[in-house]
C-alpha cells in the first residue's frame, strides 16, 4: 500500500485511469489484468458493476497494490466511499462535488477525485481538498473547457472523463490535464473478450500521453 503521494504520482505518471463498467466480476478481473498488462496501472471499478464493492475486495485479494492501483468511481456518498475504501480502494472518484465524501477520504488519506465542470465547482473543490477534480462530463465541451479553467485557476489538477478516446488524447494532455479517464474506448473489447485488444488501447494510451508530454 503506497502513500497518498505516491499514489498520486503513479496516476499521474502513466496518465490514465481506466474507467471499468464490467458486467460481472469476471469480466472486471480480465479487464484489469488486460489494461494492467498495457502499462496502466489505476484502475477503477464504478458502483454501477454489479457487485461493485465486492469486485473491489475480490481484486485487492488477487493484486498487491504495487501491481494495481484500485480506485471506485460512480460514488455518491461518503456512507458509500468509507466501504470502498474499507474494501481496498486506494481513492474514490465522484461524478459530482460533494463535501462529505471528500472529507472522508481526507480523514483516511485516500485520494479524492470529485467531479465538477464550472470554475465554482473546480474551486470549491480545491478549497474543501480534492487531489484531483474530475471534469465530468467532459464530452460537453471538449479539452476548451480545460484551457478555460486553467486560465484563472493554473494550478487546478484536472481529469476529464467522458469523451476521452485515441484520437483526442493529445489534446486533452497539452490543454492542461495530469490525467485522463478513460472507459469504453478503452474497454470495449472485452464485451467480444478480446482482452488482447484492451491491452493493445492500454498501452496506446500511455504511449500517446507520453509523446504529448514531450511536445509540450
Amino acid at each position: 500500500m503506497g502513500s497518498k503521494v505516491e499514489n498520486f504520482r503513479r496516476i499521474t505518471d502513466s496518465g490514465v485511469v481506466a474507467v471499468v463498467r464490467a458486467e460481472n466480476a469476471d469480466q472486471a478481473f480480465k479487464i484489469a489484468e488486460a489494461v494492467k498488462a498495457g502499462g496502466v496501472e489505476a484502475i477503477e471499478i464504478t458502483m454501477t458493476v454489479p457487485g461493485a464493492i465486492d469486485v473491489i475486495k475480490e481484486l485487492a485479494k488477487k493484486y498487491t497494490a504495487d501491481d494495481v492501483l484500485l480506485g471506485a468511481g460512480s460514488v455518491l456518498d461518503a456512507e458509500t466511499a468509507r466501504s470502498c475504501l474499507l474494501a481496498g480502494a486506494e481513492y474514490i472518484v465522484s461524478p459530482t462535488l460533494d463535501l462529505e465524501t471528500i472529507k472522508l477520504c481526507n480523514s483516511y488519506q485516500k485520494i479524492i477525485m470529485p467531479g465538477a465542470m464550472s470554475v465554482n465547482e473546480v474551486l470549491k473543490a480545491m478549497k474543501a481538498g480534492a487531489d484531483i477534480i474530475k471534469v465530468f462530463p467532459a464530452s460537453l465541451f471538449g479539452p476548451k473547457i480545460i484551457k478555460s479553467i486553467k486560465g484563472p485557476i493554473p494550478q487546478a489538477p484536472l481529469l476529464p472523463t467522458g469523451g476521452v478516446n485515441l484520437g483526442n488524447v493529445k489534446d486533452w494532455i497539452q490543454a492542461g490535464c495530469v490525467a485522463v479517464g478513460v472507459g469504453s474506448s478503452l474497454t470495449k473489447g472485452a464485451k467480444d473478450d478480446n482482452y488482447q485488444l484492451v491491452t493493445e488501447t492500454a498501452a496506446k494510451f500511455v504511449e500517446k500521453i507520453k509523446q504529448a508530454r514531450e511536445e509540450l
